[in-house]
Formats: structure tokens, sequence, C-alpha cells
């Protein structure tokens, strides 16, 4: 099981283009589907939308995948 991240947390993770950084939106506990893709998740495995801090854009990502970061 990933650790907890909620709505508004600031997360970063890695792109072909780097480290982004950004915040969540929203916390998925059901498969959906993002961007014409589908994902999976759980309560136990959640996904997340997430909104790059530089471009605005949002993304869909496992938990396990996003790093939390300290609040400013």
């Amino acid at each position: 099981m990933t650790r907890d991240l909620a709505k508004g947390d600031r997360v970063s993770w890695n792109t072909s283009q780097g480290r982004t950084l950004g915040v969540i939106v929203e916390k998925k506990t059901k498969d959906f589907e993002f961007a014409d893709q589908k994902f999976t998740a759980s309560s136990d495995e959640p996904a997340y939308i997430v909104e790059s801090e530089k471009t605005g854009a949002h993304a869909a990502h496992k938990g396990g995948a996003l790093r939390k970061l300290a609040s400013s």
C-alpha cells in the first residue's frame, strides 16, 4: 500500500523531460478513464490526478510514482 496522499498535497514525479512538480487535484479509488487511457485504482491502491505547476496540464499517476514534498 502506498503512503497516504490527499487532494492539495504538493508532489513530484518523473517524466521524460525530468522531475516535474505539481499538486494533487483528485484521488481515484475506482477504475477510471483519463486522456483516452484506462487506469485501475482501488482504496488500497489509489491513483491520483495531478496538475503540473509549470504547465497546468493534468496527468494520472499511481501513488507509487508520486513523491510528497514538504509544505513551504
